[in-house]
């Protein structure tokens, strides 16, 4: 993949993630600063830190469940030690922070 590509996927990546943000009806704030840095914080003062690491070809994830590596697998983001689909496991880490389901699509 080169980085035209990487970043077309890596931007529509990071849209659907600000779109499931949007849709939840938790109290959460987020910001996607330059440089692809998405920075969610939630009403405990927590947060999760999504961007992308544009060297690896990846987006990285910082929760407090800890870190998370994804690559693209030509159909979807996969976590490089589980194979977990990106939006699965944001999800699954922003509900926990959050304490209500929140689901990224």
């Amino acid at each position: 993949m080169d980085d035209k590509e990487f970043s077309g996927l890596a931007d529509a990546a990071m849209a659907r993630i600000e779109a499931g943000l949007e849709a939840a009806d938790a109290d959460i704030d987020f910001e996607l600063a330059a440089g692809g840095v998405l920075e969610i914080e939630f009403a405990d003062g927590s947060k999760i830190i999504v961007n992308r690491h544009s060297v690896a070809r990846e987006i990285w994830v910082a929760a407090r469940a800890g870190g998370f590596h994804f690559r693209w697998d030509g159909t979807a983001w996969r976590d490089t030690r589980d194979g977990a689909e990106l939006m699965e496991k944001l999800s699954q880490l922003a509900s926990q922070q959050a304490g209500e389901h929140i689901a990224m699509r």
